[in-house]
């Protein structure tokens, strides 16, 4: 196998890994608010910020939850923050973007599969039973497994044309035997430099397009799923749609990869216009869920709401919107990660991990107000963000020739 086809291999192969873990993470996000209200437990209240874990699920108790909760976000620090080094070291300036596409084609797929399961197994019921949660999440947990296993199949890459990597082969041989002797030394100097990055100039503006998707995140994966469940008006269909709201989530996700996997080669315009379509649909999505869903549909009981929207609630609007949510999220994450990973390509470790700092701190302030502002509130919010955040990121681009042409700041730390 050719270096180019092993490095390839590799993406394929983190992608799908990504796609087993995800089939389950990302199910039991859609599903898990809807699934707490059926417990009738107070003692439950707030848990949107446990939706991140799948085998609490099969025996829920409180103390359960939120162990796992710390659990899984020490393990996605991690976890994102690998990827991320993986994505970068078998990519070069020119595979970058294609590579990034595909990867977030694949782990995206995750969403159709699962939600797919939830669609026709929950078809007709107002309330999940007990027999029906420990079915699913038994399910998700042995998928999720499946995912793990998968991730020793990725294997070392050449060390010629991997972005970023200009050192000898003398040099990482003298490092890998070095690493073993200085691997706290090591640890306290990447978090060093974590925290000199944070404070650069390209690293702040990105890290409001950063937040912004970490706020979108919570809505589509957790919130809108519960606003669509919550609608009275739409039937005994309305726990089903849930799942089919994912699954076109999922379909506009992958479509967005692999659109802008495959024009990335081709692509004179650099990432702007790709991001700037991502806004543009994200602002039509909330425009129409802002007419087609009640506003207290967040913060409905748990026999569901029969308020009013500014429309007529429909179904088909109310799909249409995941479909639109996912493509713009798709924009959003596929061109900040193959920025990353060209930025910052001769130690990618820390810039990936500031990312998923700012993304995952606010995904969890936007769980814990979810629970308390009314849904015209949480998309202003949304537009606020996203407005500044592309403002951010344009600029970023703009001025991507030039740090590279001169070594970015993180470079000469």
């Amino acid at each position: 196998m050719s270096p180019e086809s092993k490095k390839l291999f590799n993406i394929i192969i983190l992608g799908i890994a990504f796609m087993f873990m995800f089939t389950a993470f990302q199910t039991c996000g859609n599903v898990a608010q809807t699934v707490i209200r059926s417990l009738n437990s107070t003692d439950f209240h707030g848990s949107g910020y446990t939706s991140m874990y799948i085998a609490v699920f099969i025996q829920p108790f409180p103390w359960s939850f939120y162990t796992a909760s710390v659990f899984i976000g020490i393990a996605a620090a991690v976890l994102w923050t690998a990827q991320g080094n993986c994505l970068t070291i078998n990519s070069d300036e020119h595979t970058i973007g294609r590579n990034s596409g595909i990867f977030w084609a694949l782990l995206q797929s995750s969403l159709f599969f699962g939600n797919l399961y939830i669609y026709f197994a929950w078809q007709g019921k107002t309330q999940i039973s007990e027999s029906d949660r420990r079915t699913v999440f038994i399910a998700l947990t042995v998928i999720s497994l499946v995912g793990t296993v998968l991730f020793f199949l990725i294997r070392q890459p050449e060390s010629e044309n991997v972005l970023g990597e200009d050192e000898s082969s003398d040099d990482q041989d003298l490092e890998v035997n070095e690493s073993a002797q200085n691997t706290m030394a090591k640890a306290v100097d990447a978090f060093r430099k974590s925290l000199k990055l944070c404070v650069t100039r390209e690293m702040l503006l990105l890290s409001i397009t950063t937040a912004y998707t970490g706020l979108e995140l919570t809505f589509f994966s957790g919130v809108y799923g519960t606003c669509i469940g919550a609608v009275n008006k739409f039937g005994t269909e309305e726990k089903s749609l849930i799942g089919l709201s994912g699954i076109f989530i999922g379909i506009g996700e992958i479509l967005g990869g692999s659109l802008f996997g495959l024009l990335s080669k081709n692509n004179r315009f650099g990432r702007n216009p790709v991001v700037l379509l991502g806004i543009l649909v994200h602002f039509i999505a909330f425009y129409l869920i802002f007419l087609n869903m009640p506003g207290d549909a967040p913060i409905a009981p748990v026999e569901g709401t029969d308020s009013t929207a500014y429309i007529r609630s429909s179904k088909e609007v109310a799909i249409f919107c995941s479909f639109l949510l996912g493509l713009g999220d798709s924009c959003f994450n596929t061109q900040l990660l193959s920025i990353l990973g060209f930025l910052y390509s001769e130690d990618s470790a820390p810039a990936f991990a500031i990312f998923k700092f700012v993304q995952s701190i606010c995904a969890a302030v936007a769980f814990f107000y979810s629970n308390y502002l009314l849904l015209h509130w949480q998309l202003l919010v949304m537009v606020i963000f996203g407005f500044f955040g592309t403002i951010s990121f344009f600029s970023v681009e703009w001025d991507a020739a030039a740090i590279v042409a001169r070594g970015s700041d993180y470079r000469s730390i």
